[in-house]
């Protein structure tokens, strides 16, 4: 089961992938990772990434999109991948799809978790993390997902943790409404990516609205 899953920041994405990752035994793949890791080893697509990088440039589709390939033929990808955080336009849309073709890695599903924007931009600034365990889910903005306030202080709803930390970066309103503008673009942005591929492929759309729990049963109801 090869699959892209698409959602703004804030709406749980990630976790969703994690979950998926966790019932059916296939890996999670970040774009960013694969970044990572390609240069951390040196490879000569990573060197090349790293130099648009040193300058402050984007890595052009042409350097990334043979990195993301090379991912998905190694060996723990045999039996299916998630793909998470790539493509952003609908120019990258279509590279990945003519790219999977020619590899013949038929692309059987792709996920889209709807969420109102304003909602999203509540819920990165609503997270709390907790000090001993980052998988533990605190939001002051998602019903279920509350901190435990004892004595006017917040503990970690999971293990009871205190001195939950909120990042800078989810305060950041500059950067969440900068990152959402292009999720949310329907013509060049992630949005407009999604669009491309319902022209291709049936797109399953679930709402991001409901618990963790809830949207993940609704993904898992539409995996085959």
């Amino acid at each position: 089961m090869n699959i892209l899953i698409f959602g703004p920041n804030g709406s749980g994405k990630g976790t969703q992938g994690a979950l998926i990752q966790q019932k059916y035994g296939i890996p999670l793949i970040e774009t960013g990772v694969i970044f990572r890791d390609q240069i951390a080893r040196g490879t000569p697509l990573g060197a090349l990434a790293k130099a648009y990088i040193d300058r402050g440039e984007l890595v052009p589709d042409e350097v990334t999109i043979p990195m993301i390939l090379s991912r998905l033929r190694e060996d723990d990808c045999r039996n299916g991948w998630v793909l998470d955080g790539f493509p952003r336009n609908p120019a990258q849309a279509a590279a990945v799809w003519d790219a999977l073709a020619k590899e013949k890695m038929p692309l059987d599903m792709v996920i889209e978790i709807v969420l109102d924007r304003t909602i999203a931009k509540q819920r990165i600034m609503g997270r709390r993390l907790c000090p001993m365990d980052n998988n533990h889910p605190n939001n002051v903005a998602i019903e279920g997902m509350h901190p435990v306030v004892l004595g006017g202080e917040d503990f970690c709803r999971v293990c009871g943790s205190d001195g939950l930390i909120t990042r800078a970066d989810d305060l950041d309103e500059v950067a969440i409404d900068r990152r959402h503008a292009i999720y949310y673009n329907r013509e060049d942005g992630t949005l407009g990516a999604v669009r491309f591929l319902k022209e291709k492929i049936p797109v399953v759309e679930v709402d991001g609205l409901p618990g963790v729990k809830e949207v993940s049963t609704a993904i898992m109801e539409q995996i085959h």
